[in-house]
C-alpha cells in the first residue's frame, strides 16, 4: 500500500524594520520621500501593518520625519509595497501613542513638540531610570564603569572645547545605556527605552543641551560614577541618579515654568 506524503508549509519569515535608528538623513517637509530600495518586504496579511508601523516609526524617532511632516498613505504604500489599509492602521496606532495627529483638510502629521507631554515622559523615565541604574549597579563590570568613565570624559572635552549639542546627545544616551545594561529586570529596561526614545525624539527635534546646564551634568555623573564605584545603598544610588534626569528637565522648561507646570521654586 503506497504511502501518501503531506507536504508540510514552511512559516514565511517576517522582517520588520529596527524601531530606533539614530542615525539618517532628515527628510523634507511634506511628502513621503520617493521610493527606497528594498523598503518592499514580503509579509503575511498578520504583519503587514507591523511592517509599516515600525517602518515609520523609526523614522519618526530618528528625526527623518519631523514635526510637521505630512504621512501621505498612498505614498507610503507605493514606498512599502503593502495596499493602504495596513498603513491607515498603523497610522492610527502611532496616533495612539502621541507621536502623531490628523488634522482636518491636512491628514496625518507627525506631531511637534508639548512641554506638557514632555515634562511627563521626562518624569515617567527619571522613576524608571533611576530604579534600573539601581538595580544595574551591582552586576556593573569594571569594563562597563571604564566604558561609562570614558564617555563622560568625551563630554567634558565637548563642553571644555567646541560644544556640538548633537553629539553630547549621543554620548550622554550612551552613558546611561551602559549604566542601566545590567538590569536584571527586561520588563523595567522596555518600559525605559519606550520612554527614552519618545524623549529622544522630542529633543532632536525641539530641544538642545545647552553648554552650562552640560558642566553641571557632567559633574553628576562623576559622582554617579563614584557611588556605584563605593558599593553605595541601591536606595540611594536610585535617588540620585532620579534627581540628576529631572535636573535635565528643569533645564529644558519654558522659562518660569516648575515640574508641576507653575512657577519655578
Amino acid at each position: 500500500m503506497a504511502r501518501t506524503v503531506v507536504a508540510r508549509r514552511v512559516p514565511t519569515l517576517r522582517v520588520i524594520t529596527p524601531r530606533s535608528p539614530y542615525h539618517g538623513a532628515r527628510a523634507p517637509r511634506g511628502h513621503a520621500p520617493a521610493t527606497t530600495a528594498g523598503a518592499s518586504v514580503s509579509t503575511t496579511n498578520g504583519s503587514k501593518s507591523e511592517m509599516v508601523y515600525d517602518y515609520l516609526r523609526s523614522r519618526i524617532l530618528d528625526g527623518r520625519y519631523s514635526p510637521g511632516f505630512r504621512l501621505v498613505l498612498t505614498a507610503i504604500a507605493a514606498e512599502t509595497g503593502v495596499s493602504v489599509v495596513p498603513v491607515r492602521e498603523a497610522v492610527r496606532r502611532l496616533e495612539s501613542e502621541g507621536l502623531v495627529a490628523y488634522t482636518h483638510n491636512v491628514g496625518a502629521q507627525v506631531l511637534g513638540i508639548n512641554f506638557t507631554e514632555y515634562q511627563d515622559t521626562m518624569t515617567t523615565l527619571a522613576l524608571l531610570e533611576g530604579l534600573a541604574t539601581a538595580l544595574s549597579a551591582p552586576h556593573l563590570s569594571s569594563d562597563q564603569l571604564a566604558q561609562a568613565s570614558d564617555l563622560n570624559a568625551q563630554m567634558f572635552q565637548l563642553v571644555a572645547n567646541d560644544f556640538v549639542s548633537a553629539e553630547y546627545r549621543r554620548l550622554n544616551s550612551r552613558f546611561h545605556t551602559v549604566l542601566t545594561s545590567s538590569c536584571p529586570n527586561e520588563r523595567l529596561l522596555a518600559l525605559m527605552n519606550t520612554e527614552a526614545e519618545r524623549v529622544a525624539m522630542i529633543r532632536r527635534s525641539a530641544l538642545d543641551f545647552s553648554p552650562t546646564a552640560s558642566v553641571a551634568s557632567v559633574r553628576q555623573h562623576d559622582h554617579l560614577l563614584e557611588l556605584i564605584r563605593s558599593g553605595a545603598a541601591a536606595r540611594e544610588i536610585e535617588h540620585y541618579a532620579r534627581a540628576h534626569k529631572l535636573a535635565s528637565l528643569k533645564s529644558h522648561l519654558p522659562q518660569g515654568a516648575g515640574l508641576t507646570g507653575g512657577p519655578l521654586a
